[in-house]
């Protein structure tokens, strides 16, 4: 049987460049779920570099891609990085006001303040 993750990992070998593919990718290393067939590697815990790294290779798909700002910033943060967590913020929340999206403007700073 084939996992959610290794799906995944044959959709981005088969489109490299799909920023939501790579995503989603990064939000499988976020699992919390305790079964190690459904983790990425077969952990049963966040990985946050990986996380941070997918999200990486996301936003240099697709600068624009406001989630990923937001799921950067708290890996950054689980890591004890909230420096870096709040600079991640503080670009994603200027891109969000670039794209007129005031949802995505309201989330990246309420998680701003949060770090205050």
């Amino acid at each position: 049987m084939t996992t959610r993750y290794e799906q995944l990992e044959k959709l981005h070998a088969a489109d490299p460049a799909d920023a939501d593919i790579t995503y989603m990718i990064a939000m499988e290393h976020t699992k919390l779920d305790g079964d190690p067939g459904d983790d990425p590697g077969g952990a049963s815990s966040s990985d946050p570099a990986a996380v941070i790294d997918w999200l990486n290779k996301t936003l240099d798909l697709d600068p624009n891609y406001l989630y990923a700002y937001f799921q950067k910033a708290k890996a950054q943060s689980e890591q004890g990085h909230d420096p870096l967590a709040k600079a991640t913020l503080q670009l994603g929340i200027q891109k969000a006001k670039s794209a007129l999206d005031s949802k995505a403007v309201s989330e990246l700073s309420e998680l701003h303040q949060s770090m205050e």
